[in-house]
């Protein structure tokens, strides 16, 4: 099954692996029948193939259960998922909807787009310009430090990871893309456009995510 949902408010402090425990702890209470795995150490198996960066909202999260095996129609059985987790779910966690995958798939992103509200202050001609010459340039190289406050760093061309850059108003939107070789990071997104954390007027919110089915 794929859930889809958002994430608000305080809940976008949540690590990866909180909000999976949030989710195998919400599939319990609601008495959903997801599968374990084989082993010494079963575990649900569940997965959200985007791991969300903390601090950050998102509109278009994706969830993959699989529910053990049982007849029925399964557009009741995805609205009986739907209705049993929305009752277990803190607030915070939107339900978008629920529905069956096609075959045993596995998904990866393809792209995503993050949307920056920049302060009326900051969200002018400079931003602008800024912008302008991101896009046109061919590299933009940053330093990528493996730990916070660490002095080993590798550099990045941040610019392999940007397919698009908009802004109306002072709401920036930008296209990020995904792949086997990774993706760019929230604080070198900023970074690229030069702002700081303390210039947006609201969390970072990722929506938009294009999956490739394989």
């Amino acid at each position: 099954m794929l859930i889809k949902f958002g994430v608000r408010g305080g809940l976008r402090f949540l690590s990866h692996a909180e909000t999976v425990k949030v989710f195998q702890r919400a599939c319990v209470r609601a008495g959903i029948e997801v599968q374990y795995s084989e082993g010494f150490n079963p575990r649900l198996k569940l997965s959200l193939p985007l791991p969300r960066s903390v601090g950050v909202e998102s509109d278009d999260e994706l969830l993959c259960i699989k529910v053990a095996k049982g007849a029925g129609d399964i557009s009741e059985l995805c609205s009986l998922i739907k209705d049993g987790l929305g009752r277990q779910l803190p607030a915070g966690i939107e339900l978008a909807g629920v529905e069956a995958a096609k075959g045993k798939l596995s998904f990866a992103a393809a792209s995503a787009t993050y949307v920056l509200t920049v302060r009326q202050e900051y969200a002018g001609e400079e931003l602008k310009a800024k912008i302008e010459k991101l896009m046109a340039s061919e590299s933009f190289i940053i330093e990528r430090h493996y730990e916070p406050g660490s002095s080993k760093f590798k550099r990045v061309d941040a610019r392999e990871f940007i397919k698009s850059v908009t802004m109306e108003g002072g709401s920036v939107g930008v296209e990020c893309k995904i792949s086997s070789a990774g993706a760019i990071r929230v604080e070198e997104i900023l970074k690229v456009l030069g702002l700081e954390a303390w210039q947006l007027a609201e969390p970072v919110r990722r929506t938009d995510v294009v999956w490739h089915e394989n």
